[in-house]
């Protein structure tokens, strides 16, 4: 079967760019790719062809030959020949590849050596008292994690011999095997992508360049911080392998819930009984402060239950940035149980006096429950 013309093959034509080329490749490679069609000899025959007139006409010298000898050019051995006889598909398949999609499309990409794994993150929970989230602290907090080892420098080799290359990737930190007429790049399984091989391993760590310790270190826990805050301490986690960086510890706070304020952000809130006389006759009260310090709140005269008071930066500090919340005092007045005598005789004629003039919101409540029943 007579093969087809190359420019036809693409739908491009002798003035076309390279990157025009190279375009009308794609979609071709993309349209027909055996991944997409799997079984489809008809689509793999389509991908093959457009691959091999791309592989000319790609390169300039091959297309100048192939310009002025047609499939000629490539006869007798010299490149191309019909059916892919001296075509290498799975070699020159990989570098297309490699250039279109990278790594993941039918192809290992060019990679660098990896780098030896970072350490792993480690978490660490810390209780505290709201009152040391108000103030601050330091803390000393012993936990278990891999330290860099101390005989050889974290390297993994004994002192006095270095890493050698990883015998199965030859050093390059990937391997490549053929699947087809692809040849697939994978990372090598051997040395996990670092392209060494330790052949004398350090005693101490068994080649891993780190072991096993427990470690303590003091922390900082900064005034403000609430229930949970999660405060990142970098290059405190475990130790790298052989050599890599350490990973990172996360401080997960947890504040303790308190017999007396209640938090919201930087604000604090408690509630504040106080009597029926007070509440009527008006007061003055001290009330605790978060610091451990007293404030004092003058209770006019006819205040109601439930009525709130704002004292002003007696909250908690804002832990990025200058500043303080406030506090809030909501008073609640408390009924007296189990009265005596006297002081039932004084209720009674207290009550007999304002039933005589209700107060205003009772009076207003009842006149609404009463045209309720009426309609």
């Amino acid at each position: 079967m007579a093969k087809r013309d190359y420019y036809e093959v693409l739908g491009v034509n002798k003035s076309s760019t390279p990157d025009q080329i190279k375009s009308a490749y794609r979609k071709l490679a993309v349209k027909h790719h055996p991944d997409k069609n799997k079984g489809d000899k008809g689509a793999e025959e389509k991908f093959k062809e457009a691959s091999e007139a791309y592989h000319v006409l790609s390169n300039s010298e091959r297309k100048q030959n192939y310009d002025s000898f047609g499939h000629a050019a490539f006869e007798n051995g010299s490149g191309a020949r019909g059916g892919f006889g001296n075509f290498d598909f799975s070699s020159h398949f990989s570098d297309i590849f490699e250039d279109f999609f990278g790594e993941g499309f039918g192809g290992g990409g060019r990679k660098s050596r990896r780098s030896n794994s970072r350490g792993s993150d480690l978490r660490y929970d810390l209780s505290i008292t709201l009152e040391e989230a108000y103030a601050g602290k330091k803390q000393d907090i012993k936990f278990s994690t891999s330290e860099k080892c101390d005989t050889c420098g974290g390297s993994g080799s004994k002192p006095g011999y270095d890493a050698g290359s990883c015998s199965m990737c030859g050093g390059h930190g990937q391997v490549r095997s053929s699947q087809g007429f692809f040849t697939v790049q994978q990372t090598c399984p051997q040395c996990s992508g670092s392209g060494e091989e330790i052949t004398n391993p350090c005693s101490s760590c068994n080649g891993q360049g780190k072991k096993q310790a427990s470690k303590r270190l003091s922390v900082t826990i900064p005034k403000g911080v609430d229930d949970g805050t999660r405060i990142r301490l970098a290059g405190k986690g475990e130790a790298g392998s052989r050599g890599a960086s350490s990973g990172d510890l996360y401080l997960f706070i947890n504040v303790y819930s308190h017999d007396l304020f209640k938090r919201s952000d930087e604000n604090l809130f408690f509630e504040c009984p106080i009597s029926i006389a007070d509440a009527a006759l008006g007061t003055s009260i001290e009330i605790p402060t978060i610091d451990g310090g007293k404030a004092k709140i003058k209770i006019p005269n006819g205040t109601q239950s439930g009525k709130q008071f704002r004292l002003r930066g007696k909250g908690m500090p804002y832990m990025r940035g200058s500043g303080t919340g406030d506090l809030y005092v909501q008073v609640k007045t408390e009924v007296p149980v189990s009265l005596n005598k006297e002081q039932k005789d004084l209720l009674e004629k207290f009550r007999e006096i304002e039933n005589e003039k209700s107060n205003p919101t009772i009076k207003k409540f009842f006149q609404k429950a009463k045209n309720f029943w009426k309609n």
